[in-house]
């Protein structure tokens, strides 16, 4: 039975959604159907079908109560649009359907595991969400509300536990056949701690400890966790709210955490690194899946909540996902790649070996807004050069440039003027690693965004740009003299929606 309050948001679907022109999105990353999106929840492999959820509010390009807009794809890049999937229409999730994760089940039928949110006021006339956490299960379009969500609340956190910062489930099923989520939570000491709850049906929960906690150490709330093997290490990744700088590791406000580690049913998570996941401007709330082929597979919401209200005046959508990116340790870091998909979508090859560059040059062929470009980076010598810049979306007035200096080994990004609308934070730099004297770059481009990998996925820095379609051109800029290597395909897609 279909709620009014879904129908609505599926009828409003179906009647504006389809008169937003291809044009006026990306190419290849995840946008909503209508209005605004944000973090990715369920992001996992349902009938052989990758499924994305998404955090929504089809009604206008703002924040509001949220519903679980719904993806599809094969292939990670072209998506096609399923109608609405949870709409905030019970009691216990009546200020919205915040994140979570799904999941198959050994039935054949498909899982959704959501934070549920009540808003009331306290004893001080102040709002509190209370949030607990719910389930529905359904066949990949339509979902049914369990009838007795929610399934974990207060009473199901350790002690000192928050019912008011209780979020984000990520589920999934053990080797031993018992289903796990990890699940973020605030502490007595009003920092973040990542929870593990486990079940023998998916229905009823119980707490088995806590995972790891912040301690203040790394910002205070701990969103949207995850907890996975991969390469022979524990993981867990989280976003951290209200984040403090640490060098140029961590940057302030809203950030990303990747905890590297072992892991002991009795003596639980022992961190060994701590890195960031992302070192751009954009990027949150990171979920990965693990695909039938063993890839791990992280996908991200890009965007910033510092920055939401910066935003073309015309858009009828607004947020929009990374590019999936498949995971590995190497080198005692966490890596990350394009999934390798997106190779067979190159076309028009244009290559350019040892090229030297002295001042700032284009070459014949490099040129566009929908590519896969990689730029590699050599000097001619000790001290051959002071900066390198990559020139991309440019035109007369716009431009948005990638440095490299490798005195510091320090990379910058800079959207200073890359057609946002209002004076924010518009430049990050972070630490890289040389090889051998050179550095690669490899610059995914699709209309509204940048990404960029590092050496290999060493580092990756994601970013949204609204500089117009037009600004086109790519020039390459040295104070010094280097050579250059350049392999630049055109990307071509066709949407399945």
């Amino acid at each position: 039975m279909i709620s009014d309050v879904l129908q609505k948001a599926r009828d409003f679907e179906t009647q504006y959604g389809p008169h937003i022109p291809d044009t006026e999105r990306p190419a290849f990353h995840a946008t909503p159907t209508i209005g605004w999106m944000n973090d990715p929840n369920g992001f996992s492999f349902y009938q052989g079908e990758c499924h994305l959820f998404y955090q929504y509010h089809p009604y206008s390009i703002e924040w509001g109560p949220m519903h679980w807009g719904h993806l599809k794809t094969k292939d990670f890049l072209r998506w096609k649009r399923l109608p609405v999937a949870l709409a905030p229409d019970e009691e216990y999730d009546a200020s919205g359907c915040f994140s979570g994760g799904a999941m198959e089940l050994p039935d054949g039928r498909q899982l959704l595991m959501y934070t549920g949110v009540q808003r009331h006021h306290d004893a001080e006339g102040f709002i509190q969400d209370v949030q607990t956490q719910c389930i529905a299960i359904g066949d990949g379009v339509g979902y049914e509300k369990y009838s007795l969500n929610p399934v974990l609340s207060k009473k199901d956190l350790p002690k000192g536990g928050s019912a008011i910062d209780f979020r984000d489930p990520k589920v999934w099923q053990g080797s031993d056949g018992t289903y796990y989520a990890v699940i973020g939570n605030r502490t007595e000491d009003d920092s973040g701690a990542i929870l593990l709850y486990q079940s023998h049906d998916c229905l009823e929960w119980e707490f088995v400890r806590t995972l790891d906690r912040c301690h203040n150490q790394y910002g205070r709330m701990w969103e949207c966790p995850d907890f996975f093997e991969l390469d022979g290490k524990q993981i867990i990744l989280t976003s951290p709210q209200d984040m403090n700088p640490i060098g140029l590791e961590f940057h302030a406000g809203n950030c990303t955490l990747c905890l590297m580690g072992s892991f002991d049913p009795e003596k639980g998570f022992t961190r060994e690194r701590v890195q960031a996941i992302d070192y751009g401007l954009d990027f949150y709330a990171p979920q990965t899946l693990l695909a039938p082929d063993g890839r791990r597979i992280m996908i991200a919401w890009m965007q910033n909540w510092d920055t939401v209200g910066s935003k073309p005046s015309h858009c009828r959508w607004f947020g929009q996902m990374t590019l999936p990116r498949e995971l590995s340790i190497e080198n005692g870091r966490l890596y990350q790649r394009p999934v390798r998909e997106l190779e067979t979508y190159r076309r028009n090859p244009v290559i350019h070996h040892h090229i030297l560059v002295s001042g700032e040059t284009n070459l014949p062929g490099v040129q566009g807004r929908v590519l896969d470009m990689t730029v590699t980076v050599k000097p001619m010598g000790p001290n051959s050069y002071r900066w390198f810049r990559l020139h991309v979306a440019k035109d007369g007035q716009h431009d948005t440039i990638i440095r490299y200096k490798p005195d510091e080994s320090t990379l910058k990004i800079d959207r200073c003027r890359s057609g946002l609308p209002r004076d924010i934070v518009h430049t990050r730099s972070f630490l890289v690693q040389p090889q051998d004297g050179e550095i690669k770059l490899r610059v995914v481009l699709d209309r509204f965004s940048v990404e960029v990998f590092v050496n290999d996925g060493e580092a990756v820095a994601s970013a949204v740009i609204y500089t117009r379609q037009e600004a086109e051109a790519i020039t390459f800029e040295a104070d010094g003299q280097v050579l250059i290597d350049v392999e630049k395909y055109h990307l071509v897609f066709d949407r399945e929606d």
